[in-house]
């Protein structure tokens, strides 16, 4: 159990930080909201697919079509739809800023939602990675101008990010009772395509395509990989742990996308960003470990003097 955990918690982690370099491909001739159409559309028809050939069931009541079609809409469609627009006007990395505010959200809609009780560790934890996301990402927070295009690109990314964790918050529901992730998925990703492809249309976006290897392998990958696999690995996480502590996902993705912008893009590391790294590492302890574990690790590591003194205070009991 634990183990299929950490797959799952690595493997979104992975791929939904490489995303971040694929993303900025998709805005070129064809406009934002007929790429996410044509992204989930073929995320749907693959996972259909996959579905029928697994024989999984695909029927379901008009009720539960409603719950998968809401967390489709939030998941799959308007967020992305806030998200594309805001990376015309402002880097992916700031974005990815903006974005790791989702596990805040996440804790705060728990609890109101579900009644979730909040560990200490985990506010912590969230504020750890927070503070060490921005720490990584200074220059770009530095360099912000205070024109009205980049404050409502930050808007848009940031009320992106909000309507994300509502969507969360949907999948843990339909999860709890009972709604498979693979056709909730499925489903979802239809229902978020269709609503954006009815968006495009009615604003008049030409339904083209780039037939350039760019465009067409970032599509692909982000459709596959990035969809498929990435939000089913995700959202059968958020089932499995809760939206709190599986929301720190959102937090490492800018650290994976800053890793591949060092291979291709000569990203050049400063102590800022050696710092936030570091922090983003140690709430990622803080949110994930148990506590009983985390103090076995501060047994082992704690220093030897701290150790002593322990030691002599159990004696003189």
């Amino acid at each position: 159990m634990l183990t299929n955990t950490f797959v799952l918690y690595l493997s979104t982690v992975l791929i939904w930080g490489s995303t971040f370099i694929a993303i900025p491909l998709q805005l070129g001739e064809v406009s934002g909201d007929v790429s996410i159409a044509y992204r989930f559309g073929l995320s749907a028809l693959v996972l259909m697919l996959w579905c029928s050939l697994t024989r999984r069931k695909m029927k379901f009541d008009f009720r539960q079509h409603l719950w998968m079609a809401g967390q489709g809409l939030m998941l799959f469609g308007f967020n992305y739809m806030l998200v594309y627009q805001a990376a015309a006007n402002i880097t992916s990395g700031l974005i990815a800023v903006v974005f790791s505010t989702i596990i805040v959200m996440n804790i705060v809609n728990g609890a109101l939602f579900f009644g979730n009780r909040v560990p200490r560790s985990v506010i912590v934890g969230a504020a750890f990675g927070l503070v060490g996301i921005c720490l990584v990402f200074l220059p770009e927070i530095r360099a912000l101008d205070a024109d009205g295009t980049t404050l409502r690109a930050m808007m848009l990314s940031l009320a992106g990010t909000f309507i994300t964790s509502f969507g969360n918050m949907l999948s843990a529901r339909n999860q709890s009772v009972q709604l498979p992730v693979m056709q909730s998925n499925a489903y979802g990703m239809a229902y978020g395509a269709l609503a954006l492809a009815l968006i495009a249309w009615g604003r008049g976006e030409a339904f083209g395509f780039e037939t350039t290897w760019a465009y067409t392998g970032s599509l692909v990958y982000l459709a596959l990989v990035g969809s498929v696999l990435g939000f089913g690995s995700f959202l059968t996480l958020l089932g499995r742990i809760g939206p709190e502590r599986a929301a720190y996902c959102m937090v490492l993705f800018p650290i994976v996308a800053l890793a591949l912008s060092t291979v291709f893009e000569n990203y050049i590391w400063t102590a800022e960003a050696v710092a936030g790294v570091s922090l983003v590492l140690a709430g990622n302890l803080l949110v994930i470990v148990p506590k009983h574990k985390l103090k076995r690790v501060w047994r082992i590591f704690r220093p030897a003097e701290s150790r002593s003194v322990a030691r002599a205070m159990r004696d003189d009991q």
